[in-house]
């Protein structure tokens, strides 16, 4: 169970250097995990996803976010990350000159990391870094939780109020007929114009879906037909829940790409430009209050 494990973690590293390459080497964590889900060939989507339950505490947990939190801090321990608040990770200078098809973890990291403590201190200084790292997602989450939950439990014509309404504050010029719930609109749920700052106007697409499962290839197809009957230049479509890689990769086919929204961005979209919720601050006490020396 024990090289199991390792393997895993071997295994992750060399998929948060692939994923911090692509998306330009400053990142979260968040930002990796969900670039590893929608690209990596060697971790499925089905491995980041993963849910299981803590039998003491009956709580829901995430065993790759755990999986990768000890990737990370194996990785900035042997020079390949920095980070300046254990927050935001950025690709070191060796890390952004790292031979991606050569590195390997077991040869390059885990040596260093064995020699260096005997393993028993860094996987304690992982163990109370991820609990930490936890802890403020867990604050940060919360409401996360409570409007993803909202949303789920919102009749389908309110959650399209809802959908155009944040697109309305996104700058999307919504039309009041096209795209009306519940009327003929050849299966779309909105329809807009989006003006550049180049006086130029584009026509967009709007689709809606509450669903408790991942929104599959065929749906972004189905969407991408209903958008021939008015020839919009692009769609978006948003979901309260994920979408699958497949859907991903769907949607950036063809001549007309279509941005896909899912509930971690509703969340952000929802914070950015305060929709129907208040900002609150809050703190947190930090190990040096709690720490008995």
């Amino acid at each position: 169970m024990a090289n199991r494990q390792i393997n895993i973690e071997n295994l992750t590293m060399k998929e948060i250097l692939k994923a911090m390459h692509r998306l330009g080497g400053q990142v979260t964590r968040k930002d990796i995990r969900q670039e590893i889900r929608d690209n990596s060939d060697a971790i499925s989507e089905k491995t980041v996803d993963e849910v299981k339950i803590l039998k003491k505490s009956g709580e829901q947990y995430q065993p790759f976010a755990y999986t990768s939190n000890f990737a990370v801090k194996y990785l900035i321990a042997t020079g390949y990350i920095h980070t300046d608040d254990n927050h935001v990770l950025e690709l070191s200078e060796k890390g952004r000159n790292v031979d991606l098809a050569n590195f390997n973890a077991a040869r390059d990291v885990r040596p260093f990391i064995n020699k260096v403590s005997g393993n028993t201190k860094v996987q304690k200084d992982v163990v109370t870094e991820v609990e930490d790292e936890t802890a403020e997602d867990s604050v940060e989450d919360s409401w996360r939780k409570q409007l993803l939950d909202a949303l789920q439990n919102m009749n389908p014509k309110k959650f399209e109020l809802f959908c155009r309404g944040l697109l309305k504050r996104m700058g999307i010029d919504v039309d009041d007929n096209i795209g009306t719930p519940y009327v003929a609109d050849g299966g779309l749920d909105g329809f807009g114009y989006v003006r550049s700052d180049d006086y130029r106007t584009t026509r967009v697409a709007l689709q809606a879906k509450r669903w408790q499962g991942k929104v599959s290839a065929p749906e972004i197809d189905k969407f991408r037909g209903a958008m021939d009957k008015y020839n919009a230049e692009f769609g978006i479509f948003i979901t309260n829940s994920e979408f699958t890689r497949d859907a991903v990769k769907t949607a950036r086919q063809g001549t007309r790409i279509i941005t896909l929204i899912n509930g971690d961005e509703i969340c952000n979209l929802v914070a950015k430009y305060n929709y129907y919720v208040e900002p609150v601050t809050t703190y947190r006490l930090k190990s040096f209050y709690l720490e008995k020396d």
